[in-house]
């Protein structure tokens, strides 16, 4: 048999049924991969438009009850603008529990006596939260990109199994009737690599925007304490950050 016999299309035709479930099972993961990254990209390009559009309103905002009106203006259709209507219902609770003020003797109730500690609570419960939900696809994808290669190994496997078992019954064990099959059958795991190392990349990629954004989560949430808590302007707490952080980076310069 000539070499230009050899190669995937002749793979196809020689191996047996769980030779082609296998690369069925590729063909799937290859397929459900692609679409999470698809999936997850046009995510985070709607949440980065969206994001930034609400974030520079909110800014503009100087009192606490400019901060409640935008968030009832503007569609909550971002994770920056739940986060401000988490901080918003826990304002809401603080208040309506001290107007009252009969529950105070309740058996089963308690006094909060650092209403702070519960809005940090609440706001880092939306943080908390946000991130679950930007964590979506990825354990799909962190499992495709660990097993995918297996995968194709056991194909590997399998495919020279088959290919040694019909040379065997061939009688003909020469090495141009050995190297073919066997050649044909690593096209298994290069294939069980082409659909892990897209999805390894992704995820890692991934992983790194979902912790960019959690940290940006985390200074909008000082920023939203600040403004409900302080009565501190939402642009006046972003510079207070960058001041206090100047001296620190100059006393560790010297």
């Amino acid at each position: 048999m000539s070499e230009a016999s050899w190669g995937f299309a002749h793979f196809l035709a020689q191996t047996d049924t769980i030779g082609l479930c296998v690369l069925a099972v590729l063909v799937a993961m290859s397929l459900l991969s692609w679409y999470l990254i698809a999936a997850k990209l046009w995510s985070y390009m709607a949440i980065r438009a969206r994001s930034k559009a609400f974030l520079a309103s909110f800014r503009a905002v100087h009192h606490p009850v400019d901060a409640e009106r935008l968030w009832v203006q503007r569609a909550a259709d971002n994770p920056f603008a739940r986060l401000l209507g988490e901080g918003l219902g826990a304002c809401l609770a603080l208040r309506e529990a001290k107007r009252d003020n009969s529950r105070k003797g309740d058996e089963f109730g308690f006094g909060l006596a650092a209403p702070d500690d519960y809005m940090s609570a609440a706001l880092a419960h939306g943080v908390a939260s946000e991130a679950r939900g930007l964590e979506n696809g990825l354990t799909a994808l962190a499992s495709i990109a660990s097993s995918a290669p297996f995968v194709g190994l056991f194909g590997t496997v399998w495919g020279i199994f088959h290919a040694l078992r019909d040379i065997a019954l061939s009688s003909q064990a020469s090495l141009d009737k050995v190297a073919g099959p066997v050649g044909e059958a690593l096209i298994m795991t290069a294939c069980g690599l082409f659909v892990a190392i897209p999805a390894v990349l992704a995820y890692n990629a991934f992983t790194r925007l979902n912790r960019n954004l959690c940290g940006e989560m985390e200074n909008h949430a000082h920023a939203i304490f600040g403004l409900l808590g302080l009565g501190q302007t939402a642009g006046g707490a972003a510079r207070v950050v960058e001041l206090s952080s100047a001296p620190a980076k100059a006393e560790g310069a010297h």
